[in-house]
């Protein structure tokens, strides 16, 4: 006999059998038992959780030779036609592969006709968010009005694709991705019936590695199976799927604790000289994190951080090195990384920026929210008395002896750079956007910057409440007890594309050791 992947050879059969969908299988029975089954049903939710296993059983539950049950024998005719696929009244559709009108007419004209030996004609339409919007407008009759003895399961990942009208005229279920312990525990069951030699650290790297998907979880045992000579073991593991070790997190984070930010960057490139996947240890990082927040909050309930008691009480104990707001700061970090190494296509760069900023400990991010003023802030010269002034009615409200401090335009332009600076700390994208504008000119305690016309997106993304307030914060921490407000606008220049003064070829040419050649 050939061999059988785990995926097929330990794929659900009965509705006990079904893992993770307990919200499912107690409705499609509930209805089975008042006889109140809808003549659609929408199967949403990701890949590898059930979806299709559950519309088999479901029409094994309903043309079994006991009559419509909760507990379909799985020995008549019935049951073992429809689990091998060649049923002659459930009748599976590929709507990857079928997308146009032609097919959805055919069976339209044949949904009409008598299930050949069963009470009901069974459709399963797996993946049917790919049916074109012609092959969906002849559906809807059908759809509106079955014959009696027909029904319809749809299985689908992407149901936000799926026009109104179809979702409408179906009952919609929603499958969710399975709870990283019943994935274990399933693993757990293989292993042992398969008589093979693995330990639970092993099932766990291989449950974190699938998002919620027990069928990609148990073609990685068959894979890892195949490779491994004898027992399976964490390096194998973590070898051929390049994940990065439980161990490997707690001991960089320890890094952080202990404000050792060079052991971590050591730590790093042992990784990658490993040939881990470094945006899978940032994502592991950032998820790290995450999970000791919820330790901090929580005492490390393990219904919120799934995952093994042993390794909560790890998270528990790391977490208390770290206050709440210290925990956000290093998640805030960890993201902006990630949105750094996307401009950058590059990953190591910004995760080891990242890791040493983290590792120079509280002091340090505790500044983040809040950045340090310069130490030499630029001097500023009291208001100047005039005789007699004109005082107009908007001058009122800031008089000649008001105890805010004046500058000058000179001033803001020659500490520009150390704003940028300040800014960077909260928030990177809004530095990178404000970098690329010039002050103008400074009024009555408002600073105009000036972007070129074809830098808009850049001006409107610095106009939202949060990026300006920030801003203002930036300028308050550079330039004290001036209170500056900022306004925006375009010129009618457009920016300059080869020039080394320019903001962005600067930095690029900073970044890549590069020179502007001039063209002749």
């Amino acid at each position: 006999m050939s061999y059988i992947v785990f995926a097929l050879k330990w794929r659900p059969d009965t509705f006990e059998t079904v893992v993770g969908q307990d919200h499912i299988v107690n409705t499609l029975k509930s209805a089975l038992q008042k006889n109140r089954l809808a003549h659609a049903y929408l199967f949403a939710g990701p890949r590898g959780v059930g979806k299709t296993s559950t519309a088999r059983i479901l029409a094994k539950a309903l043309n079994c030779k006991e009559g419509s049950t909760v507990h379909p024998c799985g020995k008549c005719s019935s049951c073992l036609e429809i689990a091998q696929g060649n049923s002659l009244d459930v009748i599976e559709i590929d709507g990857a592969s079928n997308t146009g009108v032609d097919e959805i007419r055919s069976l339209r004209e044949n949904v009409k006709f008598a299930p050949a030996s069963g009470k009901f004609k069974i459709y399963i339409i797996d993946e049917v968010h790919m049916l074109s919007q012609g092959a969906f407008n002849a559906l809807l009759k059908t759809l509106e009005e079955p014959p009696e003895f027909v029904k319809f399961i749809f299985a689908t990942t992407h149901p936000e694709k799926i026009p109104s009208t179809v979702l409408s005229r179906c009952q919609r279920l929603n499958f969710r991705r399975i709870p990283l312990m019943e994935i274990i525990a399933q693993l757990d069951k293989i292993a042992k019936n398969e008589e093979i030699a693995i330990d639970q650290d092993v099932l766990l790297a291989i449950a974190r590695s699938c998002d919620g998907s027990l069928r990609d979880a148990e073609s990685v045992l068959d894979q890892m199976v195949s490779f491994s000579k004898e027992k399976v073991s964490l390096q194998d593991v973590n070898s051929v799927l390049g994940l990065v070790e439980q161990d490997a997190l707690f001991a960089v984070t320890d890094t952080i604790i202990r404000k050792d930010p060079k052991e971590a960057l050591m730590l790093l490139g042992h990784i990658i000289d490993e040939g881990k996947d470094i945006g899978v240890f940032l994502s592991n990082l950032t998820e790290h994190f995450r999970n000791l927040m919820i330790a901090k909050v929580t005492g490390a309930d393990p219904t919120l951080i799934d995952l093994p008691k042993d390794i909560c009480d790890r998270l528990m104990s790391q977490a208390q090195a770290f206050g709440l707001d210290e925990i956000f700061i290093a998640f805030n970090t960890l993201v902006n990384t990630r949105e750094m190494s996307r401009r950058l296509e590059s990953i190591r760069i910004p995760l080891e920026i990242a890791l040493v900023k983290l590792g120079q400990g509280k002091k340090t991010l505790n500044a983040h929210p809040h950045p340090e003023p310069l130490k030499n802030p630029p001097a500023v010269e009291p208001r100047a008395p005039k005789e007699a002034p004109v005082v107009k009615a908007a001058e009122k409200e800031t008089p000649p002896d008001s105890d805010k401090a004046l500058i000058s335009i000179e001033q803001v332009k020659q500490l520009w750079r150390a704003v940028i600076e300040c800014l960077a700390k909260m928030k990177i994208s809004a530095a990178t956007y404000l970098n690329q504008g010039d002050p103008l000119k400074l009024e009555r305690g408002i600073l105009t910057i000036a972007f070129p016309k074809d830098y808009s997106l850049h001006k409107e993304s610095l106009e939202t409440k949060e990026n300006r307030a920030m801003i203002e914060r930036a300028l308050s921490e550079v330039f004290p007890a001036t209170g500056l407000r900022v306004h925006f606008i375009l010129t009618q220049e457009l920016a300059p594309k080869d020039n080394p003064d320019n903001p962005m070829v600067r930095t690029a040419l900073e970044l890549f050791g590069g020179r502007v050649i001039e063209e002749e």
